[in-house]
This record gives structure tokens, sequence and C-alpha cells, in this order.
């Protein structure tokens, strides 16, 4: 029998936490990993590290991996967000599925890459809430388990003069998000059976299909472990359209997720913060849950960079906060932990987003919504 989102399957205790501080304030969420790793300027020698130094495929740039073979460099990104202010950080598990590790040949290793990573960034967050504790303050330091979008999807073809064509199967992404969850919430050491992490981020969704394959697969494997913790999601916007890029407006975006009764909904990556403001507005207008919004440092500009600076990312945050529009925010592509460190002095002492009740319409989707009152 086909998965629902209503099984009854008890929470993880991280539920209670994640509530408790989405109420009281808005919540940090830590900035781009990619960003950090470029920063070390790492060659082939470090990707492969002496485990995979015969491998035959080139594995410089497949970051996933680093959490085997540079496990320091991403506990020391980790440690540096929360430094910075982060209430959360996401593990080093973007492209962790056997989908995307198959460019690099690495997909016997998906599993293991997962559970290093989530123990390498509760490694970090155990020693972010003891430094704070050494100081005399009490402090929680959550991780959430990166989901991305894939590197092939379920709603276009690859190739124009097919369009009926797919490169991927249903099956095929169930059973690849389904092994990187299992991995990300098996129990954690020394937490009584609780999952190593404290909630799954499916984040950069620009196919709505690839992203309900997530979350059919989360909610098996919540039935598997008899566990079920939170699911934040968020879709990137690809251009001033505002649509994804199979074709959803945010609302209909939200109308094809809302079924899986979602922890929170947000935008990420694509565009900065000044043009994703209207989508953030339309979201937080229909959400019933927390709206997240973490863009990146400004559009690319011609070498590939991002130009925004700290205060230009923390000043635009902070007016969604003003405008009573976000529960969480943070950055994605160019933010660094300069930039978590304004953007959460920015919008220290500002109230989230109040969250409305649910309302019980009829509401559908396909490109466009449609709800009924």
């Amino acid at each position: 029998m086909p998965a629902t989102a209503i099984t009854p399957v008890p929470e993880s205790h991280s539920f209670a936490a994640l509530r408790e501080l989405f109420a009281a304030r808005i919540v940090i969420l830590d900035g781009a990993m990619g960003s950090m790793i470029q920063t070390h300027k790492l060659s082939e020698t470090d990707f492969r590290g002496t485990r995979f130094a015969a491998h035959p495929t080139d594995l410089r740039g497949d970051n996933d991996l680093l959490c085997l073979t540079r496990p320091d460099i991403i506990e020391a990104i980790h440690a540096d967000y929360f430094a910075a202010g982060a209430d959360v950080v996401e593990t080093n598990t973007f492209n962790a599925t056997a989908i995307s590790q198959a460019d690099y040949d690495m997909q016997p290793f998906v599993a293991e890459i997962n559970t290093a990573a989530a123990a390498i960034a509760r490694r970090a967050a155990r020693a972010a809430e003891a430094a704070a504790l050494a100081e005399g303050v009490t402090r929680r330091c959550f991780v959430a388990g990166a989901i991305g979008p894939l590197n092939r999807t379920l709603s276009m073809s690859p190739d124009v003069n097919r369009p009926e064509y797919r490169a991927v199967t249903w099956n095929q992404v169930v059973a690849a998000y389904t092994e990187q969850i299992r991995a990300l919430i098996a129990p954690a050491p020394d937490t009584h059976g609780e999952p190593g992490v404290d909630a799954l981020l499916i984040e950069t969704i620009f196919d709505t299909l690839n992203s309900k394959a997530a979350l059919f697969a989360a909610e098996n494997v919540f039935l598997e472990t008899g566990r079920r913790v939170p699911v934040m999601i968020s879709v990137t916007i690809t251009d001033a359209s505002g649509r994804t890029l199979s074709g959803q407006t945010p609302e209909a975006f939200y109308n094809s997720i809302r079924h899986a009764r979602p922890f929170s909904v947000g935008i990420n990556c694509a565009l900065g913060g000044e043009g994703m403001r209207p989508f953030v507005e339309e979201l937080a207008r229909l959400a019933e849950c927390p709206v997240t919004c973490y863009p990146n440092a400004g559009l690319p500009n011609a070498f590939g960079g991002y130009d925004e600076t700290p205060d230009d990312m923390a000043r635009i945050l902070r007016s969604f906060a003003e405008a009573g529009l976000v529960n969480l925010v943070g950055g994605c592509c160019g933010s660094t932990p300069a930039h978590i460190r304004a953007i959460a002095d920015a919008v220290r002492g500002l109230p989230p987003r109040a969250i409305p009740p649910r309302h019980e319409t009829l509401r559908l989707s396909g490109l466009e919504p449609l709800t009924i009152s």
C-alpha cells in the first residue's frame, strides 16, 4: 500500500525543539558549502585521499566525497557557520545520491557518505553547544540533512528531439532518495536511537516531480524506521517569470506538495534576494507552515562569482523580516560565514512571520494553481 503523509509515526525529539525555536524567533540557517570548499583550493589528491588513490574516475569536484577523504575541512566549515550564528547547518550531501554520484562512479559509497556527513555535522553541533555552555549560555544547534534536486529530471526530456524521453524513472529516483534518507536518519551514536539528522531539507527544487519522489521516499523510510523527522522543502525560481524550471508558479508548487504537511516551505538559490521578494511574498501569503528564504549572494557575475556583500544580504533579508515574510533566513551560493553573521545580526529581535491556521480548501495544481473555496 502506498505511504501517505497522515500515517501515524512517532515524531523525533527534534520536532518539539524546532517548533519551540521557530515560535521564539527568526531562525538562522548556514550559508553555502561549495563556496567555502573552493576557498581551500583542493587538488585531485585531496578528493581521492589514500582510500581512493587508484579510483579510475576523476574525483575533483565531488564535494560530498570530502566527508570521507577530508572530514576535517567539512567539520571546520560547519563550525565556522555555527560560530557565525547559524542555528541549523546542512550536511554536505547535496549530491549524495546514487544518481548524482554516478558521474564519479561512486555509487557504492553513497550510504557511507551520508552517514559520515551526518556524524560530521553532529560533532560540530555538539562542539558549538559545548562552547556556548562554557560561557554560561544554553544553546541548541541543529543538523538538517541536505537533499538536492538530482542531475536528472522526471518532468523533462534531456533530448529536444524526443520530448517523451526521460533519462530516469520514478522508481529509480525514489530508490536513490530512499538510500540517502535512510543513511541520513540512521541513529546517531549516544542519542538513544534518535536520528542522525534533526530534519531533512529537500532543497533547490526545480522539478516538482523529483521533489514528490523525495517526499514519497521519506515517508516510506519513516514507516520503515518507525520514526519521523521534520521535512523542510525549498524550491528555486529560475528567472523573473516566477516559475520553476518545470514550469510551476510558487502557488502551484505549494499546492503540489501541501499534502505532505511540510515542517517549512521556502525559496533558495537562483535569484538574489531582491529578485526573490515577490515569490517569497506569495508563499508567505499561502503557507500554513514556516516560510524559509536563503538566496544566493546576488546573481553570478561574468566570472561565476557572487558580488553581494554581507551587508547587502543582511539589508535585503532584514527587509523581508520587517515585512513579516519569513521564519528562517540564511544564504545559498556565494554566501560565507561573514554573510551569515551579518544576516543573524540584522534580523535579531525581529519577530518571526505569524503562521496562519490551516484552511481545508481544495487546492489543485498544474502549471497554474486552482483553489476551490
